[in-house]
C-alpha cells in the first residue's frame, strides 16, 4: 500500500487514490519554503511566535516554522465552525486558547484554510486584545470567493476555487489529514 492511500471499508471514506491531486507534496514544499524565506526576511533579527489553528493547520505550521530561519516558537488555539459539517456554520467556539502569553510578540496566526474568513476575523479579534507587537496571517490554501468578512492573510501558499480540499492536514469527518499533497474531495460524497 503507497503512503498516500488511506484505506477504508467504508464507502462513505473511499481510497483517496483516484481523487484529483491539486497540490502535490512537492509542490506544498516548494511554496512553503518560499513563505519560510520571505518570513525571515521581513522578521530578521527578530523572533516569531506561530499560532497554529488547530487541527488542520498542524502539518502546515510545523513545516513553516522549519522553513522560517529566524528565531520562531508556537502555540495553538483551537477553534469549532464546522463540527463533522463540511460547511461551516458560520458561529466560532474557542475550545483551547493560547498557553503562554503574546503581549509584545510578533504573532502569526497559521491557518489551513481562510474561506469564509469567520474564524480567522474572530481569532484576530481575540489576538489583538493581547497587543502583540505585530499580527499577521499566513495561511496554506485561501478560498477567495467564498468570503464573508474582509480579511485578507499576509501569506498565502495557494488560491483555490470553491471546492472542498483535503490532505496535508485537512480533512473530511477527520479523515484524510495525513495525505501528503491536497487533494479534491469529490462533490457527490461530500454530502451536504
Amino acid at each position: 500500500m503507497s503512503s498516500s492511500t488511506t484505506p477504508s471499508n467504508d464507502a462513505q471514506f473511499p481510497s483517496a487514490d483516484p481523487m484529483e491531486i491539486l497540490f502535490t507534496r512537492q509542490q506544498i514544499a516548494d511554496r512553503v519554503q518560499a513563505l519560510g524565506d520571505q518570513i525571515s526576511r521581513e522578521y530578521a533579527g527578530q523572533s516569531v511566535l506561530l499560532i497554529g489553528v488547530l487541527k488542520g493547520a498542524a502539518i502546515f505550521l510545523s513545516d513553516l516554522a522549519r522553513a522560517i530561519k529566524v528565531d520562531n516558537s508556537f502555540d495553538f488555539v483551537a477553534v469549532s465552525s464546522y463540527g463533522r459539517a463540511r460547511v461551516s456554520s458560520g458561529a466560532v467556539k474557542l475550545i483551547k486558547d493560547i498557553d503562554n502569553p503574546i503581549e509584545g510578540k510578533h504573532v502569526i496566526l497559521v491557518e489551513d484554510i481562510l474561506d469564509t474568513g469567520l474564524t480567522l476575523s474572530y481569532l484576530r479579534g481575540l489576538m489583538l486584545q493581547h497587543k502583540p507587537a505585530s499580527l499577521k496571517i499566513a495561511t496554506c490554501l485561501d478560498k477567495a470567493e467564498r468570503r464573508l468578512v474582509p480579511i485578507e492573510a499576509d501569506y498565502v501558499a495557494f488560491q483555490i476555487p470553491n471546492r472542498f480540499v483535503i490532505g496535508y492536514g485537512m480533512d473530511y469527518a477527520e479523515h484524510y489529514r495525513n495525505l501528503p499533497d491536497i487533494r479534491l474531495f469529490p462533490e457527490e460524497l461530500a454530502g451536504h
